[in-house]
Parts: structure tokens; sequence; C-alpha cells
């Protein structure tokens, strides 16, 4: 018989304004010890040395995930230019110089090319696979590997503080799938001086901003208590990207059984959407002819 999962049912979202010098992982470990919750995932991986923005999900929550994923998200980031590490961050090696440093001018001149629909390689150390490896494995044992280039799209990346000669702090929003690092090392190679991420920030991500997240501290102080279960966002802040229909009464059970049923709403034939009863998600899905096809269900 299979062992019954010990804790709560909690279904929502928890913003943390992550620290530095801890992993996303860990930080969902904590949510879930604070919480005593039962289930609970994180949507948007950050490098242990990136802080703001990691909205954890719990229970049903879990399964909006792709959706905050998918959403655009906003980074503040300090560039270290003159220095090229072999992580593309401070915690590397560095392993080229140069004494050039650009001017802002030159700087605003670069960044055209790197907003749109752009290519970008992953850094060697970050969670890409390579023939069935994560690629920071990889290159934990000296390995030479390529990474193939991957489609990403910025909305916008500006200089916003040049604090000194061998600093810029950027702005970037972009969508799913960004690495920071490679916009670093990107940008110190075409300004001929390299470059790599010095301090990186998670502004926003979808509707969750870091100014609204929990810290650590306040975790440990009002854990197993009910004062974090106030700061529980609902599950359907998950969905906000996402046009809503509203389902009558007859059509509830239908739904949750994963059958399509008639929904009301102004959305066009085959868009996603998710249907709304009495201000709870019920499923999310596809529109068609009156109904909905669902393609996840929400059991609370």
């Amino acid at each position: 018989m299979a062992r019954k999962r010990k804790g709560r049912d909690l279904h929502g979202w928890l913003v943390v304004d992550k620290p530095a010098g801890i992993t996303s992982t860990s930080v969902v470990n904590k949510v879930k010890w604070a919480l005593d919750a039962k289930k609970a995932g994180h949507a948007g991986t950050l490098d242990p040395d990136a802080t703001g923005v990691l909205a954890v999900a719990l229970g049903e929550a879990t399964k909006t995930v792709p959706w905050i994923t998918d959403a655009l998200k906003a980074y503040t980031f300090t560039v270290r230019l003159g220095q090229k590490t072999n992580t593309d961050d401070a915690e590397g090696e560095v392993v080229a110089e140069s004494a050039d440093r650009p001017t802002d001018e030159q700087i605003k001149a670069q960044l055209g090319q790197f907003v749109g629909d752009i290519m970008q390689v992953p850094p060697a150390f970050s969670a890409v696979k390579i023939d069935g490896q994560r690629a920071y494995k990889r290159a934990r044992d000296g390995e030479e590997f390529e990474i193939a280039a991957r489609p990403l799209w910025v909305e916008e990346l500006l200089l916003v503080n040049r604090p000194d000669d061998d600093h810029v702090t950027l702005e970037m929003t972009c969508g799913k799938g960004g690495y920071v690092r490679s916009i670093a090392r990107d940008l110190g190679e075409a300004l001929g001086c390299h470059g790599h991420v010095r301090e990186l920030r998670r502004v926003w991500s979808g509707p969750f901003e870091a100014k609204d997240g929990v810290t650590l501290e306040q975790l440990d102080e009002h854990a197993k208590t009910d004062a974090l279960d106030h700061l529980i966002l609902p599950l359907e802040a998950g969905l906000d990207d996402l046009p809503r229909v509203h389902c009558p009464e007859s059509s509830v059970t239908k739904l949750r059984n994963g059958n399509p049923a008639l929904v009301m709403g102004d959305v066009e034939y085959g868009e996603e959407c998710w249907a709304d009863y009495g201000g709870q998600a019920i499923a999310v899905g596809i529109f068609k002819a009156g109904e909905l096809h669902p393609t996840r269900v929400f059991v609370r």
C-alpha cells in the first residue's frame, strides 16, 4: 500500500523574494516546510546567486505553472566589463581580460541586436542537456562540447545605470528560456571587451512582482502559523494571461471529469481559455463551438 503523503492541501501561489546563495529547489522545500504543504513547485529556476521573484505553486496551482513559465519576465542585471569567465558570472574563473571600456553610447548602439527574436547559446554551466547529461556536469569534468543556439524573444533591453567604467546595469524583458548570463557574455563580445554577470535580479514574472514577495526571514518567523496563509494568492493568479469563460452549474461536473461542456464567453474558436464557476477555476482547455474541451482540470 502506498504511503499517504503528509501535509496540508493548499492550493495557490506564494511569491518569494529569493535571496542570493540558495537554490530555487531549496526555497521550494522551505516553503513546503513553513506552510506544511503537501505539494509545491516553482515556476522558473533562478541561479543560486540570483535574487528576486520565485513564484511557488501549491497543490492544484502546480498545474498552472506552464503559463507562468511562458509569461514575460523582467530582470535587472549588472555586467562586469573587461572580464570573461567560464561560467559567464562572478562565480567562475576569469579566462580572458581586456583593458578596453566602451562608452555608454557604444553600449546602447549594440543593445539593438539583442532585441526581438534572437538566437541564444546557453552558458556551458547550465542545466541544458547534452546527450542526456547536464551541460554543467560536463563542464565541471573539463569536457569540450557545443550547445546549439536556441530562440528567445526579448521585448526590451535598456541601459539603466553606469556606476563606473567597469560596470553597466541593464534591464531586460524577455520570454521563456532566456539566459541573462548569455546576454552579458555576448554583449561583451560584441563590444570587444568581454563581460559577465555580476548581479542579477528578477523583478517580475508574469503577474508576480518581487516587491510583493515573502522573504526567507518571514518564512522562518511565521512558519507553521496561519500568518503565511493570508499571503497565499489564489490559484487563478497563474492564469492571468489566459481569457476567462464562465460555465453554468450543469457544466462543472463534466469539465472536472475531463469532458467537453457548455461555457459562455467572448473567445475565438480554437482559443485556449479557462472556465470559471463561482470565482474558481474549474478547467483550462480549448474553446470549440460553445464548449470548452479540457486539457487540465482542477479539483479542490
